[in-house]
């Protein structure tokens, strides 16, 4: 099943999403508001009867105001190594402020402060019941879904000091989308992932090279903190980055930065000066 937020003219409404129709749900609030719901309405709401061409409306994200966006780093052997860093023991994670979430065809701006910006293709996890202390084997009944994102990164403001999240939140800078896909549909472990500047292919990977998978991040995190739905986790970015490349390339104002995942979708957007 793959849900979508969209706006047909009218407002974000929730629908399903078959090939290339999205059908309009009878349910009136946020996808947040119907994760939570969902085991007590039974699952998916009827249909109104409206459908609708994906290529005809808006496609939001489909999570807009997460309480949570937590992505973790040195996550893919390649990307570790072109980091040029230890392969990490424990899991390395910050957090992405919740107003960095982009719609995924929306444009992605290249802050006024500084222009090293940067690409990382990821898997995002979106938890369903949540919960604490969440046992690895029992993780999988406790999300939503995936789709597909882009961990954007300011690389000046993540570097200059030690902890990342400044440098990882800038507005615009979490793309998600295009919709959500139960965890029925695919298989999360085994799901090709590629990403693409201006048709050029600078990452390709597949999240089986996953150095911790996603059982123990939700597992690990739900050590700490309740994981409540909608919270959105970024799985991690294969080798491929602008940053690690000689020389160096990062993104510019017009540029198209398309990323997509096998199962999932794709996002893609055009780089933008922020005015």
């Amino acid at each position: 099943m793959k849900l979508a937020v969209f706006d047909a003219g009218s407002g974000p409404r929730i629908g399903s999403v078959e090939g290339e129709i999205v059908t309009a749900l009878d349910f009136v609030g946020s996808m947040i508001d119907l994760i939570s719901r969902w085991e007590g309405i039974g699952g998916l709401p009827n249909p109104t009867g409206e459908r609708f061409q994906v290529s005809d409306v808006r496609l939001l994200a489909p999570v807009s105001r997460p309480g949570k966006i937590f992505a973790i780093g040195l996550n893919y052997a390649d990307h570790i190594e072109e980091s040029q860093m230890e392969t990490p023991k424990e899991q390395v994670w910050f957090t992405k402020a919740v107003t960095s979430v982009n719609a995924p065809f929306d444009p992605i701006q290249i802050p006024r402060v500084s222009p090293y910006v940067d690409y990382e293709a990821e898997l995002v996890a979106i938890v369903g019941k949540g919960g604490k202390h969440i046992p690895e084997d029992k993780v999988e009944e406790h999300l939503f879904g995936y789709c597909v994102g882009n961990d954007v990164t300011e690389r000046m403001w993540q570097h200059r000091i030690p902890q990342w999240s400044l440098g990882k939140s800038f507005d615009t800078h979490a793309p998600i989308g295009p919709w959500i896909t139960t965890p029925d549909e695919v298989d999360a472990h085994n799901l090709g992932i590629r990403c693409f500047v201006n048709g050029e292919k600078r990452q390709d990977s597949n999240t089986k090279h996953l150095h911790f998978n996603i059982w123990q991040q939700v597992a690990q995190l739900s050590q700490a903190m309740t994981l409540e739905p909608g919270d959105l986790i970024f799985t991690g970015t294969p080798g491929g980055i602008g940053a690690a490349m000689d020389p160096r390339q990062f993104l510019a104002a017009g540029d198209v930065l398309r990323t997509e995942i096998d199962g999932l979708g794709t996002i893609e957007a055009t780089m933008a000066q922020e005015g």
